[in-house]
């Protein structure tokens, strides 16, 4: 690893592979910076208020200079100002211009023209650093146009949008031909669905498109022409979008009658290309496709032997139990490897090898010798590679954080350290002025107690200047989230007030809440296991009525005895007491609606009686609730600690892997309703069964398997989730064989290969990587009360900080000499 930067060392001088004295690296980053800074006189910047973001009103009248031979959309504009060399971003200024802006307006004094490109500066700068706050990538356009487009594309009211479009578009599916507007989607009782008339779903997908073009648009403006002809997903962009209008024409000109819209298959891919995580774990799965590789050889060779042993092996023609196994399981080689591949998943387990096993026992060794190899050797192997590829997947993912953040921290101090370049008292210093990164501090959009931290380190440096590796520390209190103080509690001045306060604020009187609770659910389930036999008029609720309303008092009680301790403000900023307050008014109004109801309980007191859900059967569902207390002792239970962080870790870090599955379960719900949309019809009489009762056992029709269809999206959903379940989906496929025809096994077992076999086990590497971390982890980092950390929450990038690899500085040196749109010392 390299060694910081020292505090003398200016800008770019130790880049790899260049010759960049101190001295005049300095002064080319002045003059640089200078050469922007003459270009931003106009003030495109310099209307900023104060912390805020710029408006439409600051931009300058004319477009920004930027280079026509790099960028498509580029129009006819200004021409180059007059001592600047074509190109956007930072420019050289050409040696001998005067500072005169003689064909763009009149001349401004030197000291306006510092001012404004100070602005400048300092505008890239928060540019820069809200990059590395986000994580995103620095190479896009610096101008100061485009870089008013970038900060307003990327505020959280335009992601909103686009984020709710995106839904939008994937939500047509829903409404659009084939309708899931059914209450059922039996085919047996389901009733006509409301049908969209032609131009409605139309005209909203018109609009979701149109914002898609504004928006490749907008990204392929920014990264510039070079950027963008060299980035697929972009050119992917643009095929799509192409794709999808032309396809949305001809629907309009057929009248909304065609069969097949090539445009619903192609909607995932505005979910992809919006998630740079869901493109990374795409570029994960494909390494790891030529190792799975590998294994699917094998459990394809592995399946084709013992298919043709088994076709030979049970071939008895005279005895009952081998022909019954051949004919019903072995009839033929596509009956054969479906059987087997099946008995891979162990879901017809042991239903294909009983009528051999009935005839000889040792039959059975046949079908142990496949599960063994197949199942518990091939298949735990597969899983062992997905692990492998994936076992470095987050710390690959934080590692990539890490550089992108100091890549951009770095940029923006060699941006700032150029405004102190030109000053003769630090002409041989490189460093940022603490009132200089103040300003940029005011304008950075970030948390409130992020930008206080942040300006409170930076205070305590004095007027010194800040050094690269002390600029970069700065923004690790980006990583740490505060944690919510509670307000103090109410004082009393009286002794016994004062000790009653200590023991019902102290947490054991929560371990007795969490007891009474675990009383009351265990009343309800033993009450509901004895009247489970009883019809309601024989029932006796009488002892359960008496518990519940002493429960409930208790819960009154303990409520009130918390305010006290801890006062009402501090009783409310406890979540876990807000949730108990909550269930505890609710209760109270319940069991005073009970009682006014059905009176006071009594001997054969009956208040079932009223309404299919009547006040006390609501009662009731609402003390399970209660069960949710004890989810209050996990985190005083280390083992139950690190298993909840690992489950909460998930939710947060599962988001590429959950878009990704959304959009495999998107494609092939589109695909299954083209192929298999209408082939299940009811049954002849709208019965369970046929009429004569003939239907085999375990099929699809006597298991009245009717609502696993493909006529509606949603419908196609649950089917495909309960293929993926893997239980009975052999009954699913020789369903649609008989109903559609043989090749529909081809759907299912490709469902089957991505969803159970490569996404599962994707999920199982997740939560193996976060436990395995968090459980090594678990003694680490210990905040004790009182202390400075004990105020914050560290997110999973400053938890492995310490294990992450600090990226070279000449590799952030390297990768800023090679930025696009900002010329420092090429």
């Amino acid at each position: 690893m390299a060694e910081p930067q020292a505090e003398s060392e200016p800008l770019l001088g130790r880049a790899r592979g260049h010759d960049c004295p101190a001295a005049e690296v300095a002064r080319a980053a002045v003059a640089t910076c200078r050469s922007a800074q003459v270009r931003g006189a106009k003030g495109p910047y310099s209307g900023w208020v104060r912390g805020g973001a710029p408006g439409p009103a600051d931009l300058p009248s004319r477009g920004a200079d930027f280079d026509t031979q790099d960028h498509p959309f580029q129009n006819p504009g200004p021409r180059a100002v007059p001592g600047m060399t074509p190109g956007s971003g930072l420019n050289r200024p050409v040696p001998g211009f005067s500072g005169t802006d003689e064909e763009t307006g009149p001349q401004r004094t030197p000291d306006e023209r510092t001012k404004a490109g100070q602005e400048l500066c300092i505008d890239q700068a928060v540019v820069f650093i809200e990059d590395a706050i986000k994580y995103r990538s620095i190479n896009h356009r610096m101008d100061a146009s485009a870089m008013w487009l970038y900060r307003w594309y990327y505020s959280s009211s335009c992601q909103r949008i686009l984020s709710f479009t995106i839904f939008l578009i994937l939500s047509l599916a829903f409404v659009e031909t084939p309708s899931s507007l059914t209450s059922s989607s039996d085919v047996r009782f389901r009733i006509a669905a409301w049908e969209p008339p032609c131009g409605l779903t139309e005209s909203v997908e018109l609009l979701c498109l149109l914002v898609f073009v504004a928006d490749v648009s907008v990204k392929s403006y920014l990264v510039g022409w070079s950027q963008y002809r060299n980035n697929p997903w972009l050119l992917a962009y643009f095929v799509v979008l192409g794709v999808s209008l032309t396809d949305w024409i001809v629907s309009l000109s057929l009248i909304c009658w065609e069969t097949v819209r090539i445009r619903r298959l192609l909607r995932p891919f505005f979910l992809l290309q919006n998630s740079s995580m869901m493109k990374k774990t795409l570029k994960c799965i494909r390494s790891t496709l030529p190792q799975m590789a590998s294994v699917a050889l094998l459990l394809a060779l592995h399946l084709c032997l013992f298919t043709t042993f088994g076709m030979l092996l049970f071939t008895g023609e005279k005895e009952d139990q081998l022909r019954k196994e051949r004919l019903t399981y072995f009839r033929n080689l596509p009956e054969a490897l479906t059987s087997l591949l099946v008995l891979l998943t162990t879901a017809n387990n042991p239903d294909v090898m009983m009528p051999a096993y009935s005839k000889n026992r040792a039959y059975s060794i046949f079908f142990i010798l496949f599960t063994v190899i197949g199942s518990l050797f091939l298949m735990n192997l597969l899983t062992a590679i997905i692990y492998n590829q994936f076992r470095g997947y987050l710390m690959l993912s934080l590692q990539t954080s890490l550089f992108r953040r100091r890549l951009g921290t770095r940029a923006a101090y060699e941006v700032l350290t150029s405004l102190e370049g030109g000053k003769e008292d630090h002409l041989q210093a490189a460093g940022v002025r603490p009132e200089t990164f103040l300003r940029a501090l005011q304008k950075i959009h970030m948390a409130s107690h992020c930008r206080q931290a942040i300006m409170q380190k930076v205070l305590s440096q004095g007027d010194r200047l800040l050094s690269a590796d002390e600029f970069q520390k700065l923004f690790n209190e980006v990583d740490k989230r505060v944690i919510k103080e509670h307000p103090p509690r109410p004082e009393y001045r009286s002794p016994f007030l004062r000790s009653a306060q200590f023991l019902f604020g102290h947490y054991y009187f929560d371990y007795l809440g969490t007891l009474i609770a675990l009383g009351n659910l265990v009343s309800i389930c033993v009450f509901l296991v004895l009247d489970s036999d009883l019809v309601p008029d024989d029932r006796d609720d009488f002892l359960l009525g008496i518990l519940n309303a002493v429960f409930i008092l208790y819960y009154q009680v303990e409520m009130l005895l918390k305010i006290f301790a801890l006062g009402l403000w501090g009783y409310l900023s406890h979540l876990s007491n807000l949730f108990d307050g909550f269930l505890t008014l609710v209760l109270l109004g319940l069991e005073i609606a009970t009682l006014s109801v059905y009176r006071f309980p009594h001997s054969g007191w009956k208040p079932h009686t009223v309404g299919p859900m009547s006040l006390w059967n609501m009662t009731r569902l609402v003390n399970i609730l209660i069960v949710f207390r004890f989810l209050r002792i996990i985190p005083n239970i280390k083992m139950m600690a690190v298993v909840a962080n690992t489950l909460l870790d998930l939710v947060r870090n599962m988001r590429a892997f959950a878009g990704i599955l959304v959009v495999v379960y998107y494609i092939f719900a589109i695909i299954g309703i083209n192929l298999f949309q209408g082939v299940v019809v009811a049954p002849p009489g709208n019965g369970s069964l046929a009429p004569n009762g003939s239907e085999s056992c375990g099929s699809f029709e006597q298991l009245e398997y009717w609502s696993n269809n493909f006529d509606d999206f949603a419908a196609a959903l649950i089917t495909l989730w309960n293929v993926m379940v893997v239980n009975n989906w052999q009954v699913f496929m020789d369903a649609y064989r008989r109903y559609s025809g043989p090749w529909s096994k081809l759907y299912f077992v490709a469902w089957w290969l991505v969803s159970s076999v490569i996404w599962v086990n994707l999920f199982l590497a997740l939560i193996l990587e976060n436990f395995i971390h968090k459980w090594d982890r678990r003694d680490q980092h210990p905040h004790s009360l009182g202390t400075p950390e004990a105020s914050y929450h560290s997110t999973v990038e400053l938890m492995f900080r310490d294990v992450l690899e600090e990226p070279a500085e000449d590799d952030l040196l390297e990768k800023l000499r090679r930025h696009p749109h900002l010329q420092l010392c090429r």
